[in-house]
């Protein structure tokens, strides 16, 4: 093993979803400057679902055209775009334009839906190049990828978002109704410290980040130190052939009596038959392997982030902060875990699924109770919270490491839908909560000066 490789490869994969990350932990600085205000998040999680056409015109051009489309160009086009596009943002994201009646930031949601295609499209592109490496190299890109999540949280914390300080205030209220000339009361207000650099200086990061990204790609191909890490030949004569059967699934249906006999019979009815890949799992176990990955991404891509705050703001802004933090770093975490003990055993990738899910389901019932969750004015709960986040991320981070790893060995077109169903089970949880939290506004937020909870 090269370290330059694993080095290459974990740059690589922090491209991979920098740029939409970055944007979602600069949203406090964000949302004061522009007209849609906190509906922004709403935006933005639908203009990430419809970015989803990008992994869906690449999915199709594996299954009906198979050997046609080459990932190395797709890669670069969008790579190069998420460049440019964080670089304009820089400049752009506070321009406004009228809409009919109405003023909007035109220029922040259009190069957000380009960010966002760069990203889901990233997702059925990078895992099917890193194939043309040594199978080790695959967990590497997972660690790239956990980081491109605590990347930019760690330089918002550096950059001051969202930190609050509650100073007293004096309001008057006009009691004139009841022949009173008015009352003053004092409480608390909040108020949020400027931060340490501009947004402008921000996405410059995210624009760098994308530029190393493209760097480490052109060294993966052509640095000649990388060159005896690959396996081009055999990665293109393997994924050819696999897409090549996936388009004739329909001959492996026919009566028994018309498929060649290879094999003697008792190794044919001992070997699990499949379709998919290169057979190593029958039907069922390939169905539950894709069902797991669409819900463990389903759960940790959209449906408990779009909650986090809920579920954390009212245990106190240190409490939020540190519970981003911890579990944007249980994710590599994960991975490095995966790289030394990479079990394999659906069984036990259903019982981690099952536990995270289950520590998921806590964080979803204190968002469900915010203000005023349990153990709202005791350290415990806020420890509590903050743990909770972290295992749930751990454990579900690790999941879908297993299965990408176990995909890989199944070949090139195994890592194309491997990365579909990554975005389906997103938009799918993305789908699901946008109503709850948008539109019918099931989830409360407190003031996090003034909110007072029973004890």
């Amino acid at each position: 093993m090269s370290l330059l490789t694993h080095m290459l490869a974990c740059l690589f994969g922090i491209g991979s979803w920098v740029a939409i990350n970055g944007m979602w932990v600069e949203l406090p600085l964000i949302v004061p400057e522009i007209p849609e205000g906190w509906y922004l998040p709403s935006y933005l999680t639908v203009i990430i679902q419809l970015a989803n056409i990008g992994p869906l015109f690449i999915t199709l051009m594996h299954r009906f055209r198979p050997g046609v489309l080459d990932e190395r160009p797709v890669i670069y086009t969008i790579v190069v775009l998420g460049i440019l596009a964080t670089f304009l943002l820089a400049f752009l994201w506070k321009h406004t334009l009228f809409v009919g009646t109405a003023e909007h930031s035109v220029a922040l949601l259009s190069l957000s839906f380009l960010l966002s295609v760069v990203d889901c499209t990233s997702s059925v592109t990078f895992l099917p190049f890193m194939m043309r490496l040594q199978p080790q190299y695959l967990t590497t890109y997972f660690v790239g990828e956990g980081l491109s999540g605590l990347i930019p949280a760690l330089v918002a914390l550096i950059q001051g978002v969202g930190v609050v300080q509650c100073k007293n205030a004096t309001i008057t209220t006009n009691l004139s109704m009841v022949n009173y000339t008015g009352a003053t009361s004092n409480e608390l207000q909040a108020h949020y410290q400027p931060a340490n650099f501009s947004v402008q200086v921000f996405f410059l990061f995210l624009s760098s980040m994308m530029a190393v990204c493209l760097s480490a790609f052109v060294m993966l191909n052509y640095l000649p130190a990388v060159a005896q890490e690959h396996k081009c030949e055999k990665y293109l004569d393997d994924a050819k052939h696999e897409e090549t059967a996936d388009v004739s699934l329909s001959l492996q249906n026919r009566p028994a009596e018309q498929t060649p006999m290879l094999e003697h019979p008792e190794d044919q009815a001992n070997k699990p038959h499949s379709t998919f890949g290169k057979g190593t799992y029958n039907r069922a176990e390939v169905v539950f392997i894709f069902v797991v990955l669409a819900w463990v991404n389903a759960l940790t891509n959209a449906v408990l982030p779009s909650v986090q705050s809920y579920s954390c703001l009212p245990y106190g802004n240190q409490t939020y902060h540190l519970a981003t933090a911890m579990a944007a770093v249980a994710n590599p975490v994960a991975c490095f875990i995966a790289m030394f003990f990479p079990i394999r055993s659906l069984m036990m990738m259903g019982v981690l699924t099952v536990t995270g899910t289950g520590f998921g389901a806590y964080i979803m019932g204190m968002a469900a109770m915010s203000p005023c969750p349990l153990l709202v004015y005791h350290e415990l709960g806020a420890a509590l919270m903050v743990i909770t986040w972290v295992i749930f991320v751990l454990t579900l981070s690790y999941v879908k490491v297993i299965i990408g790893v176990i995909l890989r060995d199944e070949g090139h077109s195994a890592l194309v839908w491997c990365g579909a169903v990554v975005q389906l089970g997103s938009m799918l949880g993305a789908m699901s909560m946008f109503p709850l939290v948008s539109v019918y506004g099931l989830f409360k937020s407190g003031d996090p000066c003034n909110t007072k909870c029973p004890i």
